[in-house]
């Protein structure tokens, strides 16, 4: 009997009690019309400019030289190496690659079976 009435006790005791505080808390945080992270991020886009379209020779030497080191490479890791804008490198990749959808190696580029061997030994 005392241990079904300790259970009901238990039962109607509230789950959450409220506290009076003594003083009052002040945590005020001012609203920062930009943060930190996003000024540093300004200054750096400001440094690399806008990327201004290079030479078609050059921008293939660049991404001949990138697809000799790897077979498949993401958009974005193109645009770092050649520093061009994307719908310009999209463009030429189009003549010179493949973009693989589905397999492994999805979402990437890997030059045309043409381009491969571009840098063969001519010693016959």
């Amino acid at each position: 009997m005392k241990l079904k009435k300790l259970q009901i006790e238990e039962s109607i005791k509230p789950m959450r009690l409220s506290q009076q505080l003594s003083s009052v808390v002040t945590h005020n945080y001012k609203p920062v019309a930009n943060h930190k992270a996003n000024i540093e991020y300004e200054k750096r886009k400001k440094e690399d400019g806008k990327r201004a379209r290079s030479d078609k020779q050059d921008v293939l030497d660049m991404l001949f030289s990138a697809f000799e080191k790897h077979q498949y490479y993401n958009i974005k890791d193109l645009v770092d190496i050649t520093k061009q804008p994307v719908i310009y490198l999209k463009e030429i990749l189009r003549e010179i690659g493949i973009y693989n959808v589905k397999g492994t190696h999805k979402n990437t580029w890997e030059l045309k079976p043409e381009y491969r061997h571009y840098q063969e030994d001519k010693s016959d």
